[in-house]
Parts: structure tokens; C-alpha cells; sequence
């Protein structure tokens, strides 16, 4: 898989010499939420789609609204996962790429790289998903892999999923016949699990002892 071949180029990025109008027309034509800029081959920023729409002096030219432009882009080296992160910061469908030498190449659309993480192996390998969280300051990538392994098993991705001001929280896909005991393992190194399995024999132990008492109280 490479993630350049799904760079686009169909929309044109504009200029600032471009007309709100026709920045308008292009937000009215397309589902996009940015507007690419360009001076030659630089990027200089993007503007905002909910922006674009607010300026009524139609026959004004871009370059009169530099303060509106907002500044982020993807490079070609930019993996998947950072891509995702990318566009879930800038609430934004489109993002531009630029290469090597920092000249606009295109752009990544939301849509293509969604599609291109949800039909991964990552995603759809024969594997098992688990959430565990810890303190941040005891948490370490080598140690949550250590564990997996030392059980046999293989860690086919992990990604920080959430995180506090003190805990973080860690999403991982594993391969593995014996979930059971990776399990009982991260809760030996106080890792709290957050995604609950019905053969959690922990669990089923502490139900087990949770009934027997309540008959208890009950004779």
C-alpha cells in the first residue's frame, strides 16, 4: 500500500488573486470544507469554506482575506494514522501535500484515506482488540509490547486512543489464541482493562464469588 497514489489534483487549488466568487462557486460545486491557496508552486495556507461563504463583497480578491487563512498540510512521508490525526484537528475533508521540497503536490481527501484505514490488515487481520489504561507516568510502549509477546502472542498495532491530564489510555490489536492470559497479565502490572470479553475468567471468578455471598446473605 502507498498512500502517495491516493494524492488527487482535481480541484484546482486557487491564488490569491483568485475572486471571492469564484472561491464561492467552487465551495457550492464541491463537498469540500478548504480551499487550497497557492502562489507558483507554495502553499500558503487554505481558506475555510464556513469563511468563504461570509464574504459579501463578491469582486474582492482573495488576498484581501489573508488573515482567514488557515495554515496546516500533509507531506508525502506523512503516514496514515498521522493523516487521520491531521484531519480530525482541522475538522476538515480535504488536506494538502506537499513534497519533499515543500511545493504543493496535491491534496488527501477524507473520504479515500477512511477507506483506505478501514480496509487495512490492521483493521481487518484475524486478530483481537483490547483497551487498557494506565498512569501516564508509569505507562512504556516497550512494556504493553513485552506483555503481549511474553505470552505468546503478536502485537499487530497499538495507538494511544485516549488520554487525561494523569491516565492514558492505549488501544491495541493483537493476535492470540489466549487472550485470557494477556489479560491477567496487564492486570498484574496494574493496567486497568476497559474493553470487556464474556470468557474474561477474572471476571466470570469475581461473579462467581459475588453470587456465592449474596446467597450467603440471603440464608
Amino acid at each position: 500500500m502507498n498512500i502517495n497514489d491516493y494524492i488527487l489534483k482535481e480541484i484546482k487549488a486557487l491564488s490569491l488573486n483568485s475572486t471571492v466568487k469564484k472561491a464561492q462557486g467552487l465551495c457550492k460545486n464541491l463537498p469540500i470544507t478548504h480551499i487550497p491557496i497557492v502562489k507558483g508552486n507554495k502553499l500558503m495556507g487554505c481558506f475555510a469554506e464556513d469563511d468563504i461563504q461570509t464574504i459579501e463583497s463578491f469582486s474582492a480578491e482573495l488576498k484581501e482575506y489573508q488573515y482567514l487563512l488557515q495554515q496546516f498540510h500533509a507531506e508525502v512521508s506523512t503516514s496514515l494514522l498521522e493523516l487521520i490525526a491531521l484531519f480530525a484537528e482541522n475538522d476538515c475533508n480535504l488536506i494538502p501535500v506537499l513534497d519533499k521540497d515543500k511545493n504543493y503536490v496535491g491534496y488527501y481527501e477524507l473520504r479515500d484515506i477512511l477507506d483506505l484505514f478501514a480496509n487495512s490488515p490492521f483493521m481487518h487481520q484475524d486478530n483481537e482488540t483490547l483497551i487498557v489504561s494506565k498512569l501516564k507516568t508509569d505507562f512504556s510502549m516497550s512494556q504493553v509490547s513485552q506483555i503481549v509477546e511474553s505470552n505468546n502472542a503478536k502485537l499487530l498495532g497499538l495507538y494511544v486512543s485516549h488520554e487525561t491530564q494523569d491516565n492514558v489510555q492505549i488501544t491495541l490489536k493483537i493476535a492470540s489464541d489466549e487472550m485470557n492470559d494477556i489479560i491477567q497479565t496487564f492486570r498484574r502490572y496494574d493496567y486497568t482493562i476497559l474493553s470487556l470479553r464474556e470468557d474474561d475468567e477474572y471476571l466470570e471468578e469475581l461473579k462467581e464469588r459475588a453470587n456465592y455471598l449474596k446467597k450467603y446473605l440471603d440464608m
